[in-house]
């Protein structure tokens, strides 16, 4: 999650430097999955998909990186309200619970499910500040859900796929898969564009940074977490993300840190102890 809250900064680096926004997945999803290949392969962990497990790859990297990315980066663009996309992207942690407790019939406990509800207001005092900014267009809320509902449709899929595979094989397919599915929208959206870019620093740092962290580290962390914690758990840090973002931003000049968002932020890591505490089960 210290990672992933930093992608929204590296991110906002490489856009900063003109790459279009397709243009900066893919090749975010090419480099990893690369990465991932060599590695997988030279330590002999690759596993090749089982033919009936096939589908379940096509999902998993269908739910993420290609309809989320989509759903995150059209909610924000057509809101046109980070803080409404933030308060939006910070409901996945409930979601996932009612998804894990409906279709995986995972256990949690009382301190457990109000830990996760805790976190939204402590989301919202972090990303509130000078009252909500206006819906521009109702899509973009629906686009917004795209998002979280992608989100926790792949933490239910790798719940499954963890179970039959080791972590970095899911991590690689998925990438590689995800590359391949941003790929006809690149050139058709997003090539003419590229072609006339120079290779700079400025841009291939956060890139890189983005491609080697955010992705390869990071999904096999979050694999590994729902394996041992469960969905509804693993789903409730997420909610440090932003808080991750606003301190580095902070850290970086970008932003002030006020005391509404220090409350925020207490009350998120409140929620989030208390949703990992290991009481009675429900």
């Amino acid at each position: 999650m210290f990672f992933w809250g930093f992608s929204f900064i590296w991110s906002n680096q490489v856009i900063k430097s003109g790459m279009p926004v397709y243009a900066l997945i893919f090749f975010r999803m090419a480099i990893a999955g690369i990465i991932l290949l060599a590695v997988s392969l030279a330590f002999k962990q690759l596993e090749m998909p089982r033919k009936k497990d096939i589908k379940w790859f096509l999902l998993l990297a269908l739910t993420e990186p290609f309809l989320y990315f989509i759903g995150e980066t059209y909610g924000m663009k057509l809101t046109a309200s980070p803080t409404i996309c933030s308060v939006i992207i910070a409901t996945i942690p409930i979601f996932s619970l009612v998804f894990a407790l409906t279709f995986l019939r995972e256990r949690i406990s009382k301190s457990n499910m109000v830990g996760i509800f805790l976190t939204l207001p402590g989301i919202c005092f972090v990303v509130f500040e000078g009252g909500v900014g206006g819906v521009e267009h109702p899509i973009g809320v629906a686009m917004l859900f795209l998002a979280v509902f992608s989100a926790v449709a792949y933490a239910l899929v790798i719940k499954k796929l963890s179970n039959l595979y080791n972590s970095i094989t899911i991590n690689t397919w998925q990438h590689v898969i995800g590359a391949i599915y941003f790929l006809p929208l690149f050139f058709v959206v997003d090539y003419q564009t590229v072609k006339t870019f120079s290779f700079s620093w400025e841009w291939i740092r956060p890139l890189l940074l983005l491609a080697v962290f955010c992705s390869c580290i990071c999904y096999f962390l979050f694999i590994n977490t729902v394996k041992e914690l469960g969905v509804a758990r693993t789903s409730t840090f997420t909610s440090l993300v932003p808080i991750v973002t606003a301190i580095g931003a902070f850290l970086l000049g970008e932003e002030t840190l006020p005391a509404r968002k220090v409350l925020g932020m207490a009350i998120v890591v409140t929620g989030l102890i208390l949703s990992q505490y290991t009481g009675k089960r429900v």
